[in-house]
């Protein structure tokens, strides 16, 4: 769970990143469920930027009209995300890491 952690705390401001592609940037792939089930246990002290993680869909995954949803949903468009009916555009929003960024940064 601390390499999902880590990714997901790399994400930038502005930015979203597929669970799937967590996964795969943690040395998880095929992981994406666990993900979030990380996130969800992850410790509040860690104050992970959680709302920047979507579905491969460019999607929400929290039921529409739900809390978490609206949460989410506002968390993304006070970081100028763009969000309609639940969706981010993963061509303008997704974090798309260069391979030096990863091989100078991770840990792992």
């Amino acid at each position: 769970m601390e390499r999902i952690w880590f990714i997901v705390n790399l994400i930038p401001e502005g930015n979203v990143l597929p669970y799937g592609i967590a996964a795969d940037l943690a040395g998880l792939p095929g992981r994406a469920r666990y993900v979030s089930r990380a996130l969800k246990l992850a410790p509040q002290s860690l104050a992970l930027p959680w709302h920047r993680v979507i579905n491969s869909q460019g999607k929400i995954s929290f039921a529409n009209n739900t809390e978490p949803f609206r949460t989410q949903q506002e968390l993304l468009r006070l970081e100028g995300i763009e969000v309609n009916a639940g969706k981010i555009s993963l061509s303008q929003y997704q974090w798309k890491p260069d391979i030096a960024t990863l091989v100078m940064t991770l840990p792992f």
